[in-house]
């Protein structure tokens, strides 16, 4: 399934750090701004920003789309987080801003389940949050904001990100972006998370964001720095779908990262011919079979088309 950079396109123009693709079935493409909201694409290439009104001080990272249309932003700011409510108005009210007696640190990601409980990741409680870009820190988390309130459900993750869950619901899967592994939690009825497993460990050039499943069960993962698209299927193997590295590029950052020295310029300053530093991806398009790549760096979204359709989100038939 290797694809060639010549086999993508590109969709949208000038936007801002959109980290976070979504995708809906009429066509349309949501991403991450950061003006402070969500710049939809629709299916004739119109873009039109929902912007937060008066609070251009959201950063969202990790987006969600809810199933009255509004979204939830996971604020990704310097020195705090949190996750907000975005109406289609531009209002913007807190969500969860603390848990546990304490504010909850810059946020990474939001994921809502079926159940309407929100599943929401920190990377890491270090300042500045390049500290804990290490392999030997584990200090990230899951919360768990329910009926019941928000609590801690998973810690000692390193470096926290994406979350997704499998069909059945019966395991929640995270990407450890430094810890370099995919893991995943048994999910019990009341949402305690327990027998934590690794399921993919990743090798040099890797460093596992984004996620999200396929219609045959494969989980596709995204890996900032290296632009790879990496397909693992029901055993464990893993295919690299896509990639846009400089080898020269790569062991600089090895390097840095095998001596626990990483800092900005190893993760913002990126060599490739095409992709920019991509960090998450959606399925989309009438058959699900295009693939559509958020990044950290680029002001568009890379597309190509998958032989495999995703498997349709929450969110899918969503009213755009």
């Amino acid at each position: 399934m290797a694809l060639a950079l010549d086999d993508l396109t590109f969709l949208g123009q000038g936007l801002r750090r959109p980290e976070c693709v979504l995708c809906t079935s009429d066509g349309s493409v949501f991403a991450a701004d950061w003006a402070g909201g969500v710049t939809r694409i629709a299916p004739d290439g119109g873009q039109t920003r929902i912007l937060a009104r008066d609070d251009d001080w959201v950063r969202p990272n990790g987006v969600a789309l809810r199933r009255d249309g509004s979204f939830l932003l996971a604020h990704l700011g310097d020195d705090s987080g949190g996750v907000f409510q975005l109406d289609r108005d531009g209002a913007l009210r807190p969500v969860l801003t603390e848990v546990e007696g304490r504010p909850l640190p810059p946020t990474n990601y939001v994921l809502e389940d079926p159940q309407g409980r929100l599943w929401i990741t920190v990377s890491t409680r270090l300042r500045p949050r390049i500290l804990g870009c290490r392999g030997d820190v584990a200090d990230g988390f899951i919360v768990l904001l329910d009926d019941e309130g928000p609590r801690i459900v998973a810690d000692g993750l390193g470096y926290t990100n994406e979350v997704q869950f499998d069909a059945e619901g019966r395991h929640l899967y995270v990407n450890e972006t430094f810890g370099r592994r995919l893991s995943r939690f048994r999910v019990a009825v009341d949402g305690t998370l327990s027998g934590y497993e690794v399921v993919a460990e990743f090798g040099p050039g890797t460093f596992p964001d984004g996620l999200a499943f396929d219609a045959e069960g494969a989980i596709w993962v995204v890996s900032i720095v290296s632009n790879r698209v990496i397909r693992i299927d029901g055993e464990g193997r893993q295919e690299v779908v896509l990639e846009d590295s400089d080898p020269a590029h790569l062991d600089w950052v090895e390097s840095a990262y095998g001596a626990g020295e990483l800092t900005r310029p190893h993760l913002d300053r990126i060599e490739s011919r095409r992709l920019k530093n991509i960090s998450s991806l959606a399925f989309g398009g009438p058959d699900l079979k295009t693939v559509y790549l958020g990044c950290l760096l680029g002001d568009s979204l890379a597309c190509f088309r998958s032989p495999v359709a995703g498997r349709p989100p929450l969110h899918w038939r969503v009213a755009p």
